[in-house]
């Protein structure tokens, strides 16, 4: 049986995967990164740390470990790659300086073209989580979401995926049919206070995956974070992707909607 090497950012997503592997009998080993992955995944499997932009010593590890399969979940805000660039070692200064342009699509991808020189193999990881994957219908909250809020929703998520597709962001912030704030390199909690900010009471938060999603990597994740988020902009309404948006402590999510008072939905998008 070949070994799993888990490429592990920040937040929940690793962490799920890693137990939903090991649950299913899987070996895999951990590749955290300090100051990112959350520690308590090292409690699940063999982990091992290195900074952000060690990649050479990452290739090293993961063949002397006889890693075939990679995984890569998990975030790594985009202006950490960008404001670390210069303590990246040689591996990594050249890759970026050979990349045509740094949107989050283009390094992930140029990323996964790279393992496969290698030799490995970047495989899909919804299969070990696809208990996590959002239906669609309301999927939290005490109520269904009024008119009113329903046509924001429909609006927004269709803004968002062309926002996805030009690989700017994957949420939107709207009100009355108008784009309040838009997700660029500030990332999804920052967007959503912006919005709240600009909009005040009652915005409604949309999130999308990219038209053809590539499931090996930066799936749409919604956790308890988004909810806090939404609270302090005071919005109302969470819409998000069905079928391709993970949502992380999923208990604890629902019971922290009932509590705020937000309706969360999953909608099924062409």
């Amino acid at each position: 049986m070949s070994k799993i090497g888990l490429i592990a950012g920040a937040g929940e997503l690793p962490v799920e995967f890693s137990k939903s592997a090991v649950s299913k009998g899987k070996e895999i080993k951990i590749y955290g990164i300090k100051g990112i992955t959350d520690k308590k995944i090292q409690k699940i499997a063999p982990t091992q740390w290195l900074h952000l932009g060690q990649a050479q010593k990452l290739i090293d590890s993961m063949k002397s470990d006889r890693i075939k399969d990679v995984v890569m979940l998990g975030k790594i805000e985009h202006y950490h790659l960008l404001y670390s660039i210069h303590r990246f070692d040689k591996r990594a200064r050249e890759f970026f300086g050979q990349l045509v342009d740094k949107r989050a699509k283009s390094i992930l991808e140029a990323v996964l073209n790279e393992l496969k020189k290698e030799g490995f193999n970047p495989i899909d990881p919804s299969p070990f989580l696809s208990q996590l994957l959002v239906p669609e219908g309301l999927i939290a909250g005490e109520k269904e979401p009024e008119k009113e809020p329903m046509e924001d929703a429909y609006f927004g998520l269709k803004i968002a995926k062309e926002i996805a597709q030009l690989d700017i962001g994957q949420t939107v912030v709207v009100k009355n049919k108008i784009v309040i704030a838009v997700e660029g390199i500030e990332g999804t909690d920052k967007c959503i206070l912006r919005g709240g900010e600009l909009a005040g009471e009652g915005s409604v938060v949309c999130k999308v995956a990219r038209k053809n999603q590539d499931m090996r990597y930066d799936v749409p994740v919604i956790g308890t974070k988004t909810l806090k988020s939404m609270k302090k902009a005071k919005a109302k309404l969470l819409a998000v992707e069905s079928g391709k948006t993970f949502i992380v402590e999923k208990e604890e999510f629902k019971k922290l909607a009932k509590k705020y008072g937000i309706s969360v939905i999953g909608v099924k998008l062409q």
